[in-house]
């Protein structure tokens, strides 16, 4: 059965969600749904549209950011999954819509194919990112002060176990929009981009074992 995902855009140029609704038309698997021009109508109209993922831009028109915009979004009884899709690649932008709860951070100067597989990865609730950033977030990786946090060092031990980002969130009493920024950080500093690779890799550098233990010095 084709995959099929409804879409809405939030950004504030006309033109701009002109041109995402006419390169959204042109994919039989994604419904673009609505848009909106800042935040306050992205929030209003989330609820009528019911979008499955929205394409967020970072600089709206309402003097609310499209960051505080992914905030609210997520905080609704059944929340989109938020993608942002912006020109702007600072690391402190990145960090901020991640810790808002967006499932991914893309850059518009990127090709149609990267944005459909984005938006489907974000539909399924998965990290998507463009690949410059994902590039950077590994060179940050590198350094050493780049280490797994204790709270990241545990989601690995739960993630070798098998576990869901529900059932993380349930044993570690926090939501899954948490688990999702603990995730995203994860993959930076471990230099991969899924779950699997992540536990390997945790493996690999004597972390955790397979049993979800944490290795001994």
């Amino acid at each position: 059965m084709t995959e099929h995902v409804r879409v809405m855009v939030v950004d504030d140029h006309v033109v701009v969600r002109a041109g995402l609704q006419a390169l959204l038309a042109g994919d039989e698997g994604v419904e673009f749904v609505g848009e909106a021009r800042t935040a306050v109508e992205a929030v209003q109209l989330a609820g009528a549209y019911r979008p499955d993922v929205v394409l967020m831009d970072l600089q709206l028109g309402d003097g609310v950011d499209g960051v505080e915009a992914t905030r609210r979004l997520r905080a609704l009884e059944n929340p989109p999954q938020v993608l942002v899709l912006t020109t702007y690649d600072a690391d402190t932008d990145i960090n901020r819509a991640i810790d808002a709860g967006a499932t991914g951070y893309l850059l518009k100067a990127g090709p149609p194919e990267e944005l459909f597989q984005a938006i489907r990865a974000a539909a399924r609730g998965q990290t998507a990112l463009s690949p410059e950033i994902a590039s950077r977030l590994l060179q940050r990786s590198r350094s050493p002060e780049q280490a797994l946090s204790d709270r990241e060092v545990e989601i690995l031990e739960l993630l070798a176990q098998g576990l869901g980002n529900r059932d993380l969130a349930k044993q570690l009493f926090i939501s899954e929009a948490t688990v999702k920024t603990h995730l995203v950080h994860i993959y930076a500093k471990l230099g991969v981009d899924s779950r699997m690779a992540a536990v390997n890799a945790a493996v690999e550098r004597r972390l955790i074992r397979l049993d979800g233990r944490p290795q001994q010095p």
